[in-house]
């Protein structure tokens, strides 16, 4: 079946499906019984009852808590944390308790917990509500992170974090959640696997992106396109495990590479991109010898609540553009 829906809405049937085919699938967080505060629960109490859609007390620690007790003992929680910010309050039960505990206890353990963590800037909400911080659970062994860009992937991707099996950090973009796609609740996504969202015969540049940032990288590449520069654009879909031999074969073809993200630069995952495909080049004797790379993201300095500071912060279309036309060119 192929529908029109929001973002939110997306995200909202695709947990209602997953709990109507498996009665171990439960939700819990604070106000889901409301339907959230971006409406990505919406009407799931009603139909399913506040013992699975679970309204919890203000306790980040106690709800990630709690789910990784759920989840050794046979459930499959789905856990709201409001927004990415938030989760830093529960960083000791998601690091130290969800994703070492297959590892510590030999298999005996699973925690198929989904932990959803809306990041990046939503407008005037400041320095403690904005953060992006993904490339801190990406850090993290026994974690998969995954970063859905568009209605479609926020329906397929829940679906296939919540089949997992493992901890997963699952980041909705909160400036996404109005956005409206089809949705073929019939299309599978696998965990690992990119997206080549716009793709050239002969690409001068690949541009590699996630989350929000992608639908900027494509608008750019339209640009781009204009002015006679054919770019490749991967949304890579999930952060860890990622789409490597994806990245690398369009990298093969246009020997330049650009990776964007909406995270501050520093010590972000585009550092690990870039180096990876650095050593990856150096060791394919096939690679191009002229290889140029490049990273774009936001200054290292907290969202300021002014308008103005907010938007040095941002990443914006014409960014990419100026970055790209500096690389080709190099």
């Amino acid at each position: 079946m192929v529908l029109n829906l929001t973002y939110a809405q997306a995200a909202s049937l695709a947990l209602e499906h997953a709990m109507q085919q498996d009665p171990s699938v439960v939700a819990l967080g604070e106000d889901i019984g409301r339907g959230g505060i971006f409406g990505q629960y919406r009407g799931l109490q009603e139909r399913f009852g506040s013992q699975r859609v679970i309204d919890t007390p203000i306790s980040e620690a106690t709800i990630l808590g709690a789910s990784v007790g759920m989840a050794l003992a046979g459930l499959k929680p789905v856990v709201e944390m409001r927004v990415m910010d938030f989760a830093l309050c529960a960083m000791d039960e998601i690091i130290n308790q969800a994703a070492k505990n297959r590892y510590m206890f030999g298999g005996q353990g699973r925690v198929p917990a989904v932990m959803r963590m809306p990041i990046g800037i939503w407008s005037s909400s400041a320095a403690q509500h904005s953060q992006s911080l993904e490339s801190w659970f990406i850090h993290v062994p026994g974690l998969v992170v995954v970063a859905p860009a568009t209605p479609q992937a926020n329906y397929s991707l829940l679906r296939a974090a919540i089949d997992c099996g493992d901890p997963v950090v699952y980041v909705e973009h909160k400036e996404l959640w109005a956005v409206s796609g089809s949705v073929d609740t019939e299309a599978i996504a696998e965990l690992g696997q990119a997206n080549l969202v716009e793709s050239s015969s002969a690409p001068r540049l690949t541009i590699v992106s996630w989350s929000k940032a992608v639908g900027l990288c494509v608008q750019a590449a339209q640009t781009l396109k204009a002015q006679g520069i054919e770019v490749d654009v991967l949304d890579l879909q999930t952060l860890w495990p990622w789409d490597k031999a994806a990245v690398f074969a369009s990298l093969q073809r246009s020997g330049h590479l650009l990776v964007v993200h909406e995270a501050v630069q520093a010590a972000g995952f585009g550092a690990e991109i870039v180096a990876s495909m650095v050593e990856a080049m150096q060791s394919e004797l096939r690679g191009p010898r002229d290889l140029k790379v490049r990273r774009l993201g936001a200054p290292r300095v907290p969202v300021g609540y002014a308008p103005n500071l907010e938007q040095l912060a941002r990443i914006s279309p014409q960014q990419i553009v100026d970055a790209a036309q500096v690389l080709v060119a190099a």
